[in-house]
């Protein structure tokens, strides 16, 4: 389908829009206060090595110096014996079987979160040459003052430092680059053998002596133009890095995570994509060298916006974002779906509406919901809601329709790049799917919780607080038996509530209390706050 790359970048945020049919399908936003420096690549130096604790701490130019457990030190002594360990190593490898994730928009090494997490892609990246696999004791690797090649694998916690390695990995699209782990691994999630081998021998054919690469899933069936340029992209980061090393102080960061416009670039700009356009002129630019430099073909497909009205208003992009943090979408028949976000999971309600159909009840529900299962899938790609998420569909009785939904459901998952796991269609109506949560959600990213009704998505009524207010007063009279009048100070529409509806039950307060009430409205309370005092 026709697609492009619409990109709104500002000083303080920048966003990108993937468009498919003229229609917002996926939102990525990064802001400047923040980016993560978990990728960042850093020439440091080691301040202090702990026996003790089989472990080092090393400066790499930030406030709190980096932690380097021997597990995850090379024994490579100098970044220069990269290049010689490469060319001493044959060209026999392993072929790994293992399980990837998709598109990320935080920095590559975030996109790998899980794979690092379920163990399979830090242990392809521990794999060491069997001449290592004795016990190593970090005193024999690394020195005080040495300097070391690091990359920065966990962010900076509390009093904690980062955690470091120096088994650097570069994510791409389609592969993951490893300059000093001699392994080829092909995604588990590509069953295809045929697949498997075309994809193989197309790494092979352009990989790098003793280096080691991760076919990730979204290769599959992709053209080997870009793959290639994927790979040759990632090898010419690589060579950048050395050469950056060799004149580079320690401590000095000699790799930043790549921003989010040449993120896109890497992960999402490819043959099939019409055209980007960017409306930030330097923006542009810098993005125009990246792609020269890196991908030179996709070059024509750049474009530089300079209309008048704003970017993401031209191509609507601006209306589909709120429609994305609205908890009700409209179907075009009529119907409508409900999500609802919580901390474990979220919730999507598929109703009728307002659309009644042209035949039998059962045709009108399954239309409905064959309607939302589209939109569904456009709004789990747009709003980018990941973890556990469950479906209502409308009950149906014919077991071919209930197939015909959850067949439709898989087939329109096709078009996500996030790795899913849908069952059937249970006897309640019910889909329970899980999505793979690379990043937050738009929702996350741009809302805070009501501090108003603190996050609940409601408040108490106006004539609960009534009530409540009114128990207080017994309570009241009970510590002071003495006191004959009290001042009620509640939200001026409970004050409505007091003096309208419920004054039969004020007046019959004061008889069995046989005391007088001030009823005062205060617009600075919270509308479930009140005071009462004793006058």
């Amino acid at each position: 389908m026709p697609s492009e790359i619409v990109v709104n970048a500002e000083p303080f945020e920048t966003r990108v829009a993937l468009l498919e049919n003229g229609v917002a399908a996926e939102l990525y936003i990064e802001r400047e206060s923040g980016k993560s420096i978990v990728g960042n690549i850093y020439k440091g130096k080691v301040t202090k090595v702990l026996p003790g604790m089989q472990a080092a701490f090393v400066d790499i130019g930030l406030e709190k110096a980096g932690f380097l457990y021997v597990s995850d030190v090379d024994t490579i002594e100098s970044i220069e014996n990269y290049r010689k360990l490469a060319a001493e190593q044959s060209e026999d490898d392993d072929d790994l079987d293992f399980e990837s994730n998709d598109f990320s928009n935080g920095d590559a090494h975030e996109g790998d979160k899980d794979e690092q997490q379920n163990g399979s892609h830090r242990n392809l990246i521990g794999r060491r040459p069997r001449r290592w696999e004795e016990e190593r004791h970090i005193e024999d690797l690394l020195k005080d003052g040495q300097d070391v090649i690091v990359q920065v694998s966990k962010e900076p916690l509390g009093t904690k430092g980062s955690r470091l390695t120096s088994y650097i990995t570069l994510p791409g699209r389609y592969v993951v680059y490893m300059p000093t782990i001699k392994q080829i691994g092909i995604s588990r999630r590509i069953e295809n053998e045929d697949e498997r081998k075309r994809l193989k021998k197309l790494v092979r054919k352009n990989r790098q002596p003793g280096a080691g690469y991760i076919v990730r899933t979204a290769s599959e069936t992709m053209p080997a133009q870009d793959i290639e340029a994927n790979v040759n992209f990632l090898h010419a980061l690589w060579e950048d890095i050395l050469f950056k090393n060799e004149s580079a102080p320690a401590p000095s960061r000699i790799h930043s995570n790549l921003n989010i416009i040449e993120r896109t670039v890497r992960d999402l700009f490819n043959s099939s994509v019409d055209r980007m356009i960017i409306d930030d002129k330097e923006q542009y630019l810098k993005t125009r060298e990246f792609i020269q430099s890196y991908y030179p073909h996709l070059v024509p497909k750049l474009q530089h916006y300079d209309g008048d009205e704003p970017i993401f208003d031209y191509f609507g992009v601006e209306l589909e974002l709120e429609r994305a943090l609205g908890q009700r979408v409209w179907l075009r028949n009529g119907g409508y779906i409900v999500i609802d976000q919580t901390e474990a999971l979220t919730t999507i309600d598929v109703n009728t509406g307002r659309y009644v159909g042209k035949k039998s009840p059962e045709e009108t529900i399954l239309e409905t919901n064959l309607e939302a299962v589209r939109e569904i899938v456009s709004q789990l790609r747009l709003r980018n809601l990941g973890g556990i998420i469950i479906v209502d569909f409308i009950d149906m009785e014919k077991e071919e329709n209930k197939e015909k939904v959850f067949n439709t459901f898989k087939e329109e998952l096709r078009k996500d790049r996030s790795r899913t796991n849908i069952l059937k269609i249970s006897e309640l109506g019910l889909v329970e799917m899980t999505r793979k949560r690379v990043r937050d959600s738009i929702q996350r990213t741009l809302c805070t919780a009501c501090p108003y009704c603190e996050g609940r998505g409601q408040v108490k009524s106006a004539i609960s607080v009534s009530y409540e207010a009114m128990r207080e007063v017994r309570r009241m009279r009970r510590a002071h038996k003495d006191a004959a009048k009290f001042l009620i100070n509640v939200h001026p529409v409970v004050v409505d509530i007091l003096l309208d509806e419920e004054r039969r039950h004020v007046e019959e307060l004061e008889n069995l209390l046989n005391i007088q009430l001030v009823i005062k409205g205060d617009a600075e309370l919270h509308r479930e706050g009140f005071e009462v005092v004793r006058l």
